[in-house]
C-alpha cells in the first residue's frame, strides 16, 4: 500500500509539473531577465547620478552616471524564484533606495520582453518593459 501511495504521489507530482510548465512557464525558475537604470535627468551635466546595485548573493558596485547613461545587468531567476535586487540611488541632496528587480512584483510585469528598465527623472523613477511606454513608480521622497 505505501509503494502504491509513493508512486501515485510521484506521477501526480510530475503531471503538475507538466501542467504548470505549459500553462505558466514564467514561474519556472531559470528564466533570465535585463534590468536596466538609465539616467534620464535634464539638467545634471555637472553633477552625475550615482547608483549602486546589489542582491543577497552579489554586489554589482556603483556607477557615476552621466545625462542618458545607464547600468545593466542580467540575471537569472533563482531556484526559489526569490530574486531581489536594489540600489541606491544620490544625486546632490536627494537619496533614494528602490527594489530594481524582485520576483512576486516583476516576474509578470517584465515577462513579455523580460526586461525591467528605469528610468530616473528629477521628479522620479518610472517604469517600463519596452523602453517605449514608460509610467511613474514612484517619487524620490
Amino acid at each position: 500500500m505505501k509503494v502504491l501511495t509513493k508512486s501515485f504521489l510521484v506521477v501526480s507530482l510530475a503531471i503538475g509539473m507538466i501542467f504548470m510548465s505549459i500553462y505558466q512557464p514564467e514561474y519556472f525558475c531559470g528564466l533570465e531577465y535585463d534590468v536596466r537604470v538609465i539616467n534620464g535627468f535634464t539638467n545634471n551635466s555637472s553633477l552625475p547620478l550615482v547608483i549602486w546595485c546589489s542582491s543577497d548573493s552579489d554586489d554589482l558596485g556603483g556607477r557615476a552616471l552621466q545625462e542618458g547613461d545607464d547600468f545593466s545587468w542580467r540575471l537569472q531567476i533563482n531556484f526559489w524564484c526569490s530574486n531581489h535586487f536594489w540600489c541606491t540611488m544620490k544625486w546632490d541632496a536627494m537619496r533614494r533606495k528602490f527594489d530594481a528587480f524582485t520576483v512576486p512584483r516583476d516576474l509578470q510585469r517584465c515577462s513579455l520582453y523580460r526586461k525591467c528598465s528605469w528610468l530616473v527623472r528629477e521628479d522620479g523613477f518610472y517604469f517600463s518593459n519596452d523602453e517605449v511606454n514608460w509610467k511613474k513608480d514612484f517619487s524620490w521622497l
